[in-house]
């Protein structure tokens, strides 16, 4: 081994490029390995198609920590975010429509077209649920405390836990148990009447769940989608301008700018484990790499299973990585239009609807139906859909005159019954535009070309065991001080100066840097 770095960051997702601008602004030097040939992971911009840029995986942004972005002076660095308004727009069989807005006396109105009940306590529910969301950021940008406790120091992490939780009220304390324990339906039961606005609500509680709305921790999905926010704003999604790769490529320029070295088309085939403690990496080309610090955006069976190997781990550990789920049940179709879809409930193009996460799954049972079809190992017959216009707020990824949709959808299995998603992954894609053809006569026949990703493409293509995009199911048993197993949520794992930077570590999926910010806060300590 030549050059000896102080850390490697294997993987350039937007985690890893957070570690790697932490590491080098305090002086550490540090090299970005990344397999493919821009940065970003899943939150990237690329040029399927001539002259229509798309955002590939990733397609909003909302829980990018404020201070990972005014740290780095994201900013100034091309990182600009429009916030959705109309926030939803959701169809439904009978003809009518929903629409959420950023003014919430706009968004009362709407409610109340279903439920006077439902829109008088849609504030109470906001502000009970912004109370919860407060308790859990505080969580975000720490350390969960080691457990099981192995000494002093451990219980007095927990008591300081329990001392945050003694200042909620006891309607807040019952709330946080209901939203890490209950199901995204059973929650909002307690709150509403109206089945078109809890499908609505509900949406958040399964995306990227491996969980229908009735199973059991979707409500803390829930949450963590509305933890988030724009501008300052709290639960506002938006769209990031050039598409999500801006937000990694301004991650990535304030790494460098701070000294960080980036690679791209650098595959890392091994990670090096010598008498217990990472010594650097071997590259796909043979090329072997020193460092006194690795640190995987990876997820963590990719990282330990693969680039480490059995061999390396102690057996029970490797036996409980082994059994982390990790397998994803979320597929994703990327259109290039030439039209935008005009909806018999709301005929007219462009209007409002356009502007906003369109919403094809018409009741809560709509979505358990096409969960229950996914547990078994089929391809929903009639998936939830959720439809995104970028081009709404930035014409400039796609030709004049022409848009890009996303469709995030569940559920699609990795793991398949019957068949493979070599065979099914294009009737599949059919399926889901006939369902949106029932809803927008003439919409296919402005779908100009199709991207379908499937949760096996994803893996392949982004690198994510199992497709999953949060890098591992985010249930009660593989969160916070259990993420990804007990006794490795502290970023560090067994073996010595290999840190875990991605999804898989504490606090969790979706584009937020924390886990990346958390893990350089670790490795700065040893």
């Amino acid at each position: 081994m030549a050059k000896q770095y102080d850390c490697i960051v294997v993987g350039g997702g937007h985690n890893g490029l957070v570690t790697a601008a932490y590491l080098a602004g305090a002086g550490r030097s540090v090299l970005v390995l990344e397999r493919r040939e821009l940065v970003g992971g899943c939150s990237v911009t690329e040029e399927i198609w001539p002259g229509y840029r798309v955002s590939t995986a990733a397609y909003l942004s909302s829980l990018l920590q404020d201070r990972i972005v005014k740290e780095l002076k994201l900013e100034k660095l091309g990182y600009q975010v429009d916030a959705k308004d109309p926030a939803f727009f959701s169809v439904y069989p009978d003809g009518r429509h929903f629409f959420m807005w950023q003014d919430e006396a706009k968004t009362l109105g709407e409610i109340a077209k279903f439920s006077r009940h439902d829109a008088d306590v849609f504030p109470a529910y906001e502000a009970h649920l912004e109370k919860l969301a407060t308790v859990v950021e505080g969580l975000l940008l720490e350390a969960p405390p080691e457990f099981p406790p192995a000494g002093i120091g451990d219980f007095l992490d927990y008591l300081k836990l329990a001392a945050r939780l003694r200042k909620l009220g006891a309607k807040e304390m019952t709330g946080l148990v209901n939203i890490f324990t209950m199901s995204a339906a059973d929650f909002l039961d307690q709150w509403f009447e109206s089945p078109q606005v809890k499908v609505t609500l509900a949406t958040d509680g399964v995306i990227g769940a491996n969980g229908g709305p009735r199973s059991p921790g979707t409500a803390y999905i829930l949450l963590h989608h509305v933890m988030g926010g724009v501008a300052g704003h709290r639960g506002l999604w938006g769209f990031a301008r050039g598409g999500m790769g801006a937000v990694s490529n301004a991650i990535a320029e304030a790494a460098r700018r701070r000294g960080a070295e980036i690679r791209t088309g650098a595959g890392v085939k091994k990670i090096v484990v010598k008498d217990g403690a990472a010594r650097g990496v071997v590259l796909e080309n043979g090329d072997e790499i020193a460092a006194k610090v690795v640190a995987s955006n990876l997820d963590p069976k990719r990282t330990l299973l693969n680039l480490v190997g059995d061999c390396e781990l102690e057996p029970e550990f490797a036996r409980r990585i082994r059994n982390y789920r990790c397998e994803g049940t979320s597929a994703k179709i990327n259109l290039a239009l030439d039209g935008l879809p005009d909806f018999r409930a709301l005929p007219g193009a462009p209007g409002p609807q356009h502007r906003a996460t369109m919403h094809i799954c018409p009741s809560i049972d709509y979505v358990e139906r096409a969960w229950d079809d996914a547990k078994y190992g089929r391809p929903s017959q009639a998936p939830m859909l959720e439809m995104t216009v970028p081009t709404m707020y930035d014409a400039t990824l796609a030709p004049e005159g022409r848009h890009v949709m996303g469709i995030f959808l569940q559920y699609a299995p990795y793991t398949l019954r019957e068949g493979n998603w070599e065979e099914l992954r294009e009737p599949f894609g059919d399926r889901v535009l006939d369902i949106i053809e029932e809803y927008a006569p003439g919409f296919k026949g402005h779908v100009v070309h199709r991207q379908v990703l499937s949760p096996y493409d994803l893996e392949q293509r982004f690198g994510i065991t199992g497709g999953n995009i949060f890098h591992g199911e985010m249930s009660l048993d593989q969160m916070f001080c259990l993420r990804p197993v007990a006794g490795s949520a502290r970023y560090a794992t067994p073996a010595r100066g290999l840190y875990l930077c991605g999804s898989g570590a504490h606090p969790g999926g979706g584009v937020m840097g924390a886990p990346g910010y958390n893990a350089a806060r670790a490795i700065l300590k040893h």
